[in-house]
């Protein structure tokens, strides 16, 4: 007769998936998805690999939940700036304005977290990144079709164009004040088509 193996029950959870996801948002955003490895994040943290699988899944599914919390937390809030009750000019300027303040204003987070994960070589982060990344282009969308139909899809290109511009350049070094004066330069461009 064998003797029947009694199992302790699975051990409880000894991190806090929350804080791996902030920690993980400042690491992919100061130095970008492909150069922060798991066992970079599982060893600063103290996590076992096994469990930081059994929570997330993947880097991917990490780097997903990282884009969740930076679309709610830190990224420009497009919605908001776009209900102004100002003309549209002014609201895409401040859009572009409120984007150049964000890009630059961290020593180590600079550019956009979302713009910068476009250009990843994981294909599966890529797509994660591409789907807010087109979200927030429809908002812009949106915003200049209801008034200029016609000019819509140009219009939010160029936005979209700037904005990475802006992002690249942040990594780059840039400060506020340059991104400042590229985004007002923008919004002058931006008032040979727009007139309200």
């Amino acid at each position: 007769m064998t003797k029947k193996i009694e199992r302790s029950p699975g051990r409880p959870r000894s991190f806090d998936p929350e804080q791996v996801v902030e920690i993980a948002q400042k690491l992919f955003h100061a130095r970008g998805y492909d150069s922060v490895s798991i066992a970079e994040i599982t060893s600063s943290l103290g996590i076992n690999p096994p469990s930081f699988y059994g929570v997330f899944g993947s880097k991917v599914g990490l780097y997903s939940r990282v884009l969740e919390r930076y679309a709610e937390t830190d990224a420009i809030p497009i919605s908001a700036l776009l209900c102004s009750e100002g003309s549209m000019l002014e609201a895409l300027t401040a859009l572009l304005e409120e984007s150049a303040r964000r890009y630059g204003c961290s020593q180590t987070c600079t550019g956009c977290l979302v713009i910068e994960g476009t250009r990843c070589t994981d294909k599966g982060a890529r797509e994660a990144a591409n789907k807010f990344h087109s979200a927030a282009e429809e908002k812009i969308h949106r915003f200049i079709g209801a008034r200029y139909p016609q000019d819509a899809g140009r219009l939010t290109d160029f936005i979209s164009t700037v904005m990475s511009g802006m992002s690249i350049k942040a990594r780059q070094g840039h400060g506020v004040e340059q991104l400042l004066a590229s985004a007002r330069l923008a919004a002058q461009a931006l008032s040979a088509f727009i007139k309200d």
